[in-house]
């Protein structure tokens, strides 16, 4: 069983970068998708991003992303990162970290396909 603890969010300009990391502790398998998720008040949970943790792993993006933001991750730890450029306000959300440990294929986009989770790190973008 692995866990996911985020770090990294905080308050950023308009247009400003920030880069988030997931922590993962437990020996993730090459078979597991990582993702990050985002939840802005009063929404529902939003795929930001996902990636298969085998080296090389293909990876997807969120529609509203449009070049934006990448996922990668440290191929020498068990960390992985979501690179944001460009911020709005629209981006102000909690963002998550989340695996899926228990099945196969492609990237799940879904909320409800992963069943690990992080607690979250904020990100706030105001002027």
């Amino acid at each position: 069983q692995v866990q996911l603890e985020e770090a990294g969010g905080g308050l950023v300009q308009p247009g400003g970068s920030l880069i988030l990391r997931c922590v993962i502790s437990g020996r993730p398998s090459k078979s597991y998708s990582m993702a990050w998720f985002r939840q802005g008040q009063g929404n529902d949970r939003e795929f930001v991003a996902g990636k298969k943790w085998t080296v090389g792993g293909s990876v997807k993006y969120g529609d509203f992303v449009k070049d934006r933001f990448i996922i990668s991750r440290d191929t020498t730890r068990d960390v992985m990162f979501l690179h944001m450029k460009s911020l709005t306000h629209e981006d102000t959300a909690v963002y998550y970290c989340a695996a899926q440990t228990h099945a196969y294929g492609g990237i799940p986009t879904r909320s409800s396909d992963y069943d690990t989770w992080g607690q979250g790190t904020q990100v706030t973008v105001s002027s």
